[in-house]
């Protein structure tokens, strides 16, 4: 018995626009950090594109194979860095579900990275506190990873915004 799998238009996208998630989160990793845990988030950028063209069950499964294939292509698969960057993916991915249905008016591309950017570090923060280090206070950096995540958080809302405007322009 020989079983053939045949794939859809939406199954190439997926795997196209996760390939480029990938590719961003391979070199971000070869980027110098100045402070430990502070990444600048690039294949978010993708993300945020996946949401606004194709919904969030797509950004979903573009952000999750990111995840998991940028673990396997680092070694990180299963470790604290994969939790930790599992952790911040779930939460943020939450946060855009709600938040892509609030006015856009106030929450556009922008608004929604930060959004996202804070969930993601928030998340990583407390999963680092009540389990990596627990009794740490490693919460008392929350101010310096909110700050990064807002710097970070508005520059790929604004190269998103930039990236939606450049399709509408085409269009």
């Amino acid at each position: 018995m020989q079983l053939e799998l045949h794939a859809s238009h939406e199954d190439r996208r997926v795997a196209a626009l996760a390939a480029a998630a990938i590719g961003l989160t391979l070199v971000e990793a070869a980027i110098p950090l100045p402070i430990p845990g502070i990444k600048p988030g690039l294949a978010n950028i993708v993300t945020l594109v996946v949401l606004y063209r194709y919904g969030w069950r797509t950004a979903a499964w573009v952000a999750g194979l990111r995840i998991v294939a940028g673990a396997l292509a680092l070694g990180q698969f299963l470790t604290p860095a994969f939790l930790l960057s599992l952790s911040g993916g779930l939460a943020s991915l939450l946060l855009l579900a709600v938040a892509i249905r609030l006015p856009a008016r106030w929450f556009g591309p922008i608004g929604l990275s930060v959004l996202a950017a804070f969930a993601h570090i928030g998340t990583q923060l407390l999963v680092v506190n009540t389990w990596l280090l627990p009794g740490a206070s490693i919460l008392a950096l929350m101010p310096l990873f909110l700050g990064a995540a807002w710097i970070t958080g508005l520059v790929n809302g604004l190269a998103t915004a930039h990236l939606l405007s450049e399709k509408r322009e085409r269009a």
